[in-house]
């Protein structure tokens, strides 16, 4: 299993905790960001490792900006 990394569940949690105030599913969140659930999966329980152009996709799809959306991610 892979190792977990701090920056990683941070930016996880931010991802599942706006996906779930928005009421949306891992596959609706997919679906709108144009990635696949599975991906989203792992961002969330920090496993994955997404890039920039991910993130910001993520953000659109939530209705944030990708500030918004990396609060509280520091290296």
């Amino acid at each position: 299993m892979p190792k977990r990394n701090g920056i990683l569940s941070t930016l996880g949690l931010n991802v599942r905790q706006r996906r779930e105030a928005r009421e949306l599913t891992q596959e609706k969140l997919a679906e709108r960001a144009g990635l696949d659930a599975t991906y989203i999966s792992g961002i969330e329980r920090g496993l994955r490792n997404p890039g920039i152009k991910n993130v910001a996709r993520l953000a659109k799809a939530l209705g944030l900006t990708t500030a918004d959306l990396c609060k509280g991610v520091d290296a």
